[in-house]
């Protein structure tokens, strides 16, 4: 096994020399041409941007208001489209709590009704005792 993978390592380093001149010229012609399209990109970039500019400062009191006004209308239906699909959640969660389907979270819902009444039944329970001892008094 060891052997195999020697040979594997000095097959990669005695590479015939025309097979290195291939690689080394894919390499270059591949990264030159990637080069000159990233400055042919950069170009228009900035003669698209050189010729948009006057329309821009010529439209933006046009522009700017409508972008404001569709991102504002977009935002109110995205957000119309949630409070919707939360409320018909909690319809449904409440309807299957009230016809006894045991939806997730009920366990928890029941605890904190059982704590809120024994609470409501302390204070009431204080407050009678208060009573009385104002009356005493």
């Amino acid at each position: 096994m060891a052997e195999l993978h020697q040979s594997q390592q000095l097959g990669k380093r005695h590479e015939p020399r025309s097979q290195q001149i291939v690689k080394a010229t894919t390499a270059v012609t591949a990264g030159g041409s990637f080069l000159v399209l990233s400055g042919l990109t950069l170009t228009a970039t900035v003669i698209l941007l050189t010729i948009a500019t006057p329309l821009l400062v010529l439209f933006s009191p046009v522009i700017v208001p409508a972008v404001i006004t569709v991102s504002l209308l977009l935002m109110g239906f995205l957000a119309s489209g949630g409070f919707g699909v939360a409320g018909i959640t909690v319809m449904s969660w409440i309807y299957g709590y009230a016809t006894g389907r045991h939806p997730p979270g009920a366990d928890q819902l029941d605890q904190a009704r059982m704590k809120l009444a024994c609470k409501a039944r302390e204070m009431k329970d204080r407050a009678e005792q208060f009573g009385h001892q104002v009356t005493i008094s």
